[in-house]
């Protein structure tokens, strides 16, 4: 068969021939339709993942897709190494087969899964996140981030703050459901100042963070109290991604002072069950909570060239 292939960390995959896979008890074959070029792929096939594995080259890049299996649409995910989704068939266990609902196209639902989990798992995987409560989402302009707004509001968030890298950059994320705006491009003071007054203006119950960094310690520091003699209020802080730092300063005081609750929320953290409990959620809600996405469909016969593409949508490796 036909697949993207990873034979080094250091080149993004090619077109070429690979064994076909056999399933196994309790394994079924999938014919694969779609499967999405993730941060989370892009990463395991370069190595710079906490979930890539040393060696075992050659292997299929993709962690999940939409195809056929036993006559049946469906969304499906974690293929059985070394076979991934980016390829005509790949072996999947049946537990992580979910039906696709009606009305939802196959580069859609591919293109959606796996951002529109990372909150959708947050929230109530890691938070229990509670109708009626506020969400402030941190770096809201990526893909990600974007669909976390309108997930939140689709879970019944009261109000949802949304952070971005300046003013530009946050427009339209009201036009999606983001109740207020912060920009990010203010010194470390007073952006904490500005966290500050908009955590206890609204009331934020729930923080899900894709930056961490520096924005992150702002917030941190805006949460950190004075010994007033009350107990803070108390925010679940899921930790989701870190594209602007993998490291930040927690002062223990920031801890003793607050009623900051640190979480994190991904591979590991959250079983698999639940992050395909989570995207079930995520493609239900695709047409009653009007989710959004732009998606790019490419052939996966144009993987190595498609591979680093500066598209600002979603790519869709299509087969």
């Amino acid at each position: 068969m036909k697949a993207a292939v990873v034979s080094s960390f250091t080149e993004p995959p090619r077109y070429e021939d690979f064994a076909t896979p056999v399933p196994a008890s309790g394994e079924t074959l999938v014919r694969v339709k779609a499967a999405a070029l993730s941060q989370l792929v892009k990463s395991q096939a370069s190595g710079k993942h906490y979930s890539s594995t040393e060696g075992g080259f050659p292997f299929i890049p993709g962690v999940d897709g939409v195809g056929e299996a036993d006559g049946r649409r469906v969304y499906f995910a974690f293929p059985t190494a070394p076979y991934g989704a980016m390829a005509e068939t790949t072996v999947v266990k049946e537990a992580y087969c979910i039906p696709l609902p009606d009305g939802v196209s196959d580069v859609t639902a591919a293109a959606i899964g796996n951002p529109g989990m990372s909150s959708w798992a947050a929230l109530t995987e890691r938070a229990k996140f509670v109708a009626g409560e506020t969400v402030l989402i941190n770096g809201a302009t990526g893909t990600s981030g974007r669909l976390a707004v309108q997930i939140a509001k689709h879970l019944g968030a009261s109000r949802v703050i949304a952070t971005g890298r300046n003013a530009a950059s946050v427009e339209g994320l009201a036009e999606i459901g983001a109740d207020v705006l912060v920009p990010l491009d203010d010194t470390p003071e007073s952006l904490a100042n500005t966290f500050r007054e908009t955590i206890r203006t609204n009331r934020v119950n729930v923080i899900l963070d894709y930056l961490w960094g520096a924005s992150a310690q702002s917030i941190f520091a805006a949460l950190s109290g004075h010994g007033s003699g009350e107990a803070e209020p108390r925010i679940r802080y899921v930790q989701i991604g870190s594209i602007t730092g993998n490291t930040v300063t927690l002062p223990a005081s920031a801890l003793r002072s607050s009623g900051l609750e640190l979480l994190g929320s991904g591979l590991g953290s959250v079983s698999n069950e639940g992050l395909l409990r989570s995207i079930g959620g995520v493609l239900n809600a695709v047409v009653a909570g009007r989710l959004t996405i732009d998606a790019l469909a490419v052939p996966l016969a144009d993987v190595h060239a498609g591979w680093n593409s500066a598209d600002s949508g979603r790519i869709v490796f299509t087969l």
